[in-house]
C-alpha cells in the first residue's frame, strides 16, 4: 500500500462539535481552513489514488460534513492540479 495525499474541500465551516466529531472519525486528515476554504488534507494508506478518495468522503461525510471538491497536488497526478467536483464522481461516492 501507498500513503496518498490530497485535499477535500468542505462546503462549510465546522463547529467545535463537528471538528471533535472529525478527529474520533478519521486519524489521518488535518483540518485547516485557509483563504476562508474550510478543508482536509489527508495521508490515507491505500492502494490506489480512487480508493483513498473514496474512503475518505465515506469517513468525512460519516463525521457529518458535506464535501464541495477533492483536490489533488499536481506531483501526485501530473504536471497541474486537478480538481474534481464531487459531482463528477459516481453516486455510489457521493
Amino acid at each position: 500500500m501507498k500513503v496518498l495525499e490530497f485535499t477535500l474541500i468542505l462546503t462549510s465551516e465546522p463547529n467545535e462539535d463537528e471538528v471533535d466529531q472529525l478527529y474520533r472519525t478519521v486519524d489521518d486528515g488535518t483540518l485547516a481552513t485557509i483563504e476562508g476554504m474550510p478543508q482536509i488534507h489527508f495521508h490515507r494508506e491505500a492502494l490506489s489514488l480512487e480508493e483513498a478518495i473514496r474512503s475518505a468522503l465515506v469517513d468525512v461525510r460519516k463525521a457529518g460534513f458535506d464535501v464541495l471538491r477533492v483536490e489533488i497536488e499536481p506531483e501526485v497526478v501530473g504536471q497541474r492540479k486537478q480538481i474534481f467536483q464531487t459531482e463528477q464522481l459516481p453516486q455510489s461516492v457521493v
